[in-house]
């Protein structure tokens, strides 16, 4: 389903402004609701008639108190419709109000320059550093909180730090800086280097008269390692870059050398991010959780390959997270049970963002301090909401997860698929 289909259902489920609280009897739904309700239901499932839903909506009661929600969800299936021109109207009045969402601060400098207006382009450019800036904040965050940044968000950062630098690539040449441009597509390259930012240096490039130069950067954006480039993409980049060369050369010859060159350096490009990468992260690149690293609570560190041929049981838990608080002492009960077999071993993972904390918790509520904080362990399962109890089987291969806080029952299933596990 797409992506507003979520939203869609939370704008038919929540109740009007001035309702009466969970406590009470709900009041019966207002006139205005039972339109908006109408209106959604009969969009369907096409991001386009949403929009329109809304902007009808919108239209009719203008001093509606659901104005913020309903224009975020405009803004949002304006993304999903490609409507341009309604990605700027209603993106731009959301962030007005919430000037941090970075998917919208990138929609909308997106769709700003790609118009024809020299005030869309400096509004884009003033989108697209205020996204930079965050994103780095976002870094800086992680680092402040004493424990690096974990390979994949680094990962992921660098790459939205480099979408937002070839935004203001754009912004800037259009504005008369290609110059300045080419730098930004330099930076962008060099941030996360990607198929679209080699074709943004090339574009500036051949700008500024360097064909050569821009040659060179589309057989770059041809070999560098890019999911998101399509076969078309790479024949197209290959036939400009076949133009450009023979307008710099005067022929093909050298073109293939040209390629090869190409491979050898974005292969040496990848190889060096991929060791930069893995010496802020021992984690980063691992595929199998059983192969991670993790930390202790005291510094000592716990490779998780030591542990296959046994039964694993991973408590991830956070110092903020209530049903957490409760399940503790039902796995304790569980954990009791399994004290004299050496095949099971259980491990509290905690995710708290900042670790700091977690030791003078664990003093306050008199649990143990064999703790071990998660290092990456999270994203690699997908671990989205707490509590959430994996069990690993002695191969080392995913057996059982429980996640959200069961109750009473929690001891007896737990109990189950350990035993299960060992067989």
């Amino acid at each position: 389903m797409k992506r507003w289909l979520p939203l869609a259902m939370l704008v038919l489920a929540l109740p009007m402004a001035g309702q009466p609280s969970r406590q009470k009897p709900p009041a019966p739904p207002s006139a205005e609701q039972q339109d908006l309700e109408r209106a959604l239901a009969a969009a369907g499932a096409s991001p386009v008639e949403y929009l329109r839903a809304i902007e009808s909506h919108l239209a009719r009661y203008p001093n509606t108190t659901r104005r913020a929600e309903l224009e975020a969800a405009a803004a949002r299936a304006a993304i999903e419709a490609g409507d341009t021109p309604d990605i700027i109207e209603w993106g731009e009045r959301v962030l007005a109000r919430r000037p941090a969402d970075l998917n919208l601060l990138e929609a909308v400098a997106r769709a700003l320059v790609a118009g024809d207006s020299h005030d869309g382009w400096g509004r884009a450019l003033r989108y697209a550093r205020h996204g930079e800036d965050l994103l780095r904040e976002q870094i800086n965050g992680a680092l402040s909180r004493g424990h690096g940044a974990p390979a994949d968000l680094r990962d992921q950062v660098d790459r939205e730090l480099s979408g937002a630098l070839l935004i203001e690539a754009r912004a800037t040449g259009n504005l008369g800086r290609p110059a300045d441009a080419l730098g930004l597509a330099h930076r962008a390259f060099e941030t996360y280097p990607s198929a679209e930012a080699a074709r943004e240096t090339a574009y500036w490039q051949e700008r500024l008269g360097q064909l050569l130069d821009a040659a060179r950067s589309l057989a770059d954006a041809i070999t560098v390692p890019d999911a998101g480039t399509t076969l078309d993409d790479r024949a197209r980049d290959r036939a400009r870059m076949d133009e450009l060369y023979r307008q710099a050369k005067g022929g093909t010859a050298g073109e293939g050398d040209l390629l090869l060159e190409a491979f050898d350096r974005n292969v040496a490009l990848v190889h060096a991010r991929q060791l930069r990468t893995r010496a802020g992260d021992p984690n980063a690149l691992i595929a199998d959780p059983m192969e991670f690293t993790i930390a202790g609570l005291n510094g000592d560190k716990l490779n998780m390959a030591s542990l296959k041929g046994k039964v694993v049981v991973l408590d991830f838990w956070a110092t903020w997270c209530v049903p957490c608080r409760e399940q503790h002492p039902l796995l304790d009960e569980v954990r009791r049970g399994f004290a004299a077999n050496p095949d099971v071993v259980f491990l509290a993972i905690n995710t708290d963002d900042n670790r700091e904390p977690v030791k003078a918790f664990l003093q306050q509520v008199r649990w143990s301090d064999r703790v071990f904080f998660d290092d990456g362990l999270a994203r690699k399962l997908s671990v989205m909401s707490l509590p959430v109890t994996i069990v690993f089987d002695r191969s080392g291969k995913v057996f059982s997860r429980l996640t959200g806080f069961a109750g009473t029952e929690f001891v007896n299933t737990l109990t189950e698929r350990i035993t299960d596990a060992l067989k």
